[in-house]
């Protein structure tokens, strides 16, 4: 058989020290009573103190009577003084009879020698001995506190570590909890293939090294609020097996200059201890934003703490082991520093996901959920166009709720339809007292988008129309891609902006009046014509970039922009031309359509068309 080492020996000899019972329970006894026992000391030392204070001021207090100084001077000269204490300006008298008497002397005045030609005795009292009492009841309680102190940070473990104030905040999931996997994060195929390396290198780092290969120190994950980048992270560590440590950027910055880089170091220095192990910062923009020369305190401290992260992350070890995932929305204000080789050396995009990722996604959250037969996830992947991941899980937990509210057993596909609503839009508020002439123009309003929305070419699909009020929205025309599509055509935008101004075109042929419920559509339409203008070069302007910087500035003269904002206003009123014209033509069922919203409230998109191509 193999000898265990000396080192092991030793160790478990060491081990069965510490297993005695008699010092087990005396080092138990320290750790629990040390510090009730040293508060008892301070609190009986101070009750001392001031109870020695306190009987000598009442004692002293109750004999003492105030006298003018020139009354105890008087009675020196009547002989009826026995002896007198002098203490600064204080005059401390005894008489004849033993009373206590107290004066205050003038500054500078000279009491001493008529005192003594009375025949009174002269003592003087520096209070040199008080004062050596005090410095030492005040040292014994600077040394009471240290200790106190030191006793607390060696039984909280703090001794030789930070602060709990400069403590990293990163919450740490261990390998032995259970994990979530590649398989359950759907719908970001190319990024689960990125990230395949860096789990195979955490698995197998030799492999690596063995072809002097190295592994990127830092993954940066771009993507819009919701697409999973948080769920991929933490499948990258589960998927490895190893630790996974999860802090959000705006946790390390601070009031007080210099915390924010001391839980940076304490963060990489726990996963260093831990490696090989992830470390993910959720919204790193928060912190990782471009250095200015602002000489603003708050600046500071954020750029003080960034410069740590940029130290941090230069100095790994090649054999630590720990990879850097970070998220963000906005890559464009992250600080250069931050983005070269050799920090994150890899930039993994997520978009909002396709037909075939929707439907996977859908696939991962039904897995638990009772549907009825005629509910396809198919369907209702091609309904959800633009939703991203979190919307999808939102999506199928709003209809589950829905449905457990009816006392149904299965979901239905109406209670599918009314949670996109709700996702899209937000409930309903059938609640809100509308009055009838409010409610026949929102019909009109909303009837008139849906007419032009289906007789623009290449517009898309009305799936609903509702006169029912949501979140701030009055009344929704909801409107789906038949199909996912990444490129417009300007012809598809110029519809689109007809088709956002058919609700205000339908209020002024009707009503012969306009109201403000068009200022979400104005918006709209603005944006998108502005983003023709400016950055898709879709106007008489030309192929030119007109875009502003990243704070809001424009970067051009007054005249250009005078022209923008002209190109901009024709585009608009072209489209509101286009809606007046189209439900002109279509007035009767305009009418038609929209008193029959009026008496049903909500119709979906083959009640709509059926009404709209009647003969």
């Amino acid at each position: 058989m193999e000898m265990p080492p000396k080192e092991n020996q030793k160790t478990t000899k060491s081990d069965s020290r510490s297993s005695n019972p008699k010092t087990t329970r005396k080092r138990s006894f320290v750790a629990r009573y040390s510090i009730p026992i040293a508060l008892i000391v301070v609190g009986v030392l101070l009750l001392g103190i001031v109870g020695a204070k306190f009987i000598t001021v009442s004692l002293s207090g109750s004999t003492v009577q105030e006298r003018p100084i020139s009354s105890v001077l008087d009675m020196a000269d009547q002989h009826h003084l026995k002896s007198v204490v002098l203490n600064g300006n204080d005059v401390n008298a005894t008489g004849l009879t033993g009373q206590q008497y107290h004066a205050v002397k003038e500054d500078g005045q000279s009491v001493t020698e008529i005192f003594r030609r009375d025949g009174v005795e002269v003592n003087i009292d520096n209070n040199q001995r008080g004062q050596w009492l005090q410095g030492v009841a005040g040292l014994l309680l600077v040394l009471l506190v240290v200790g106190l102190t030191f006793v607390f940070m060696r039984r909280n473990g703090l001794g030789g570590q930070a602060m709990p104030f400069a403590r990293s905040k990163a919450r740490r999931f261990s390998e032995s909890r259970p994990s979530v996997l590649f398989k359950d994060v759907a719908g970001v195929e190319e990024a689960k293939a990125e990230l395949q390396e860096i789990v195979e290198f955490l698995k197998s780092p030799e492999r690596f090294t063995a072809m002097g290969a190295r592994t990127p120190k830092g993954v940066l994950l771009v993507g819009a609020p919701g697409t999973g980048k948080t769920l991929i992270s933490r499948a990258v560590a589960g998927e490895a097996g190893v630790s996974f440590y999860s802090v959000s950027g705006s946790e390390f910055v601070e009031m007080f200059v210099g915390v924010g880089a001391a839980r940076v170091r304490d963060l990489f220095k726990e996963a260093k201890d831990h490696s090989p192990c992830i470390v993910f910062i959720d919204e790193i923009d928060a912190v990782g934003r471009q250095r200015t020369n602002s000489g603003n305190g708050g600046n500071d401290e954020r750029e003080q703490t960034l410069n740590q992260l940029l130290v941090e992350m230069d100095g790994f070890d090649k054999h630590a082991n720990v990879v850097v995932i970070a998220a963000t929305n906005r890559p464009d204000v992250l600080d250069p520093a931050l983005l070269r080789p050799g920090r994150f050396d890899r930039r993994v995009m997520l978009d909002n996901p396709d037909i075939r990722g929707r439907q996977a996604i859908l696939e991962v959250h039904a897995a638990d959920k009772p549907f009825e037969a005629g509910v396809t996830l198919v369907e209702l992947a091609r309904q959800t166009a633009g939703f991203s991941g979190a919307d999808l899980a939102n999506l199928l937990n709003e209809a589950a709720l829905l449905a457990a509210r009816k006392g149904q057993l299965q979901i239905s596909k109406l209670d599918l339809d009314e949670a996109i609503l709700r996702v899209m839009a937000g409930p309903e508020r059938k609640s809100r007292v509308i009055t009838e002439a409010e409610k026949a123009i929102i019909a009109y309003h909303e009837v008139g988008h849906a007419i032009v929305m289906r007789s623009m070419p290449n517009a898309d699909p009305v799936q609903k129309v509702s006169a029912i009020a949501r979140g701030k929205a009055l009344g929704i025309t909801v409107q789906s891609p038949a199909e996912d599509r990444y490129l417009m055509r300007r012809s598809e935008l110029l519809s689109k902006m007809a088709g956002a101004m058919g609700g205000r075109a339908a209020e002024e042929i009707i009503f012969g009046d306009i109201t403000t419920g068009a200022s979400q559509d104005i918006e709209y339409v603005t944006n998108i014509a502005r983003r023709m203008v400016c950055e898709f070069g879709m106007s008489p302007l030309g192929n030119v970039a007109l875009k502003a910087d990243p704070e809001g500035n424009t970067m051009m003269g007054a005249e250009m922009a005078a022209r923008i904002d002209k190109e901009v206003s024709v585009l608009i009123d072209q489209a509101y031309e286009t809606a007046l014209t189209i439900l002109r033509q279509k007035q009767e069922k305009l009418m038609l359509i929209s008193e029959h919203l009026i008496q049903v409230e909500t119709i979906d998109g083959e009640e709509l068309d059926r009404m709209l191509f009647a003969a």
